[in-house]
């Protein structure tokens, strides 16, 4: 049986992404948001906003219970400070929020006394989707 951790991740999450276009809906200030602090302008993608949310599902279902805080940490990166040195800022908390709502109310993501994991009808999604694949 071939599951989610066995396939590439750049090609699971392509998949995924054009699955949850069919049943999620961008929201319409997503147009002009950055997507953490490090970043200087916001994604140039039209359609990144399901390319994200299929990396959460994926994070999701290979880390187990996670919470938004550590979602964040995943998603960040390095500011820069012009000739200062560079520190670490995390992804934006709002965005990672709102996807996480959205997959709740598609249930696919359950919340849970550490965080939120994938219910059966994600990791159904999944499974489908990492055997498309092969």
């Amino acid at each position: 049986m071939v599951s989610a951790k066995d396939t590439e991740a750049g090609k699971i999450v392509h998949a995924l992404s054009e699955e949850l276009k069919k049943s999620m809906k961008m929201p319409e200030w997503a147009l002009y948001a950055k997507t953490g602090n490090s970043r200087q302008r916001p994604p140039e993608q039209k359609d990144w906003w399901f390319t994200r949310a299929a990396s959460v599902l994926r994070r999701i279902y290979l880390d187990g219970p996670v919470g938004i805080h550590r979602l964040q940490s995943y998603y960040g990166g390095r500011k820069r400070r012009g000739h200062k040195q560079a520190h670490f800022r995390k992804g934006s908390g709002k965005i990672i929020r709102t996807i996480l709502q959205d997959l709740e109310s598609m249930k696919l993501v359950e919340k849970d006394k550490k965080g939120r994991k994938v219910a059966k009808e994600g990791q159904r999604l999944m499974d489908k989707v990492a055997k498309n694949i092969k």
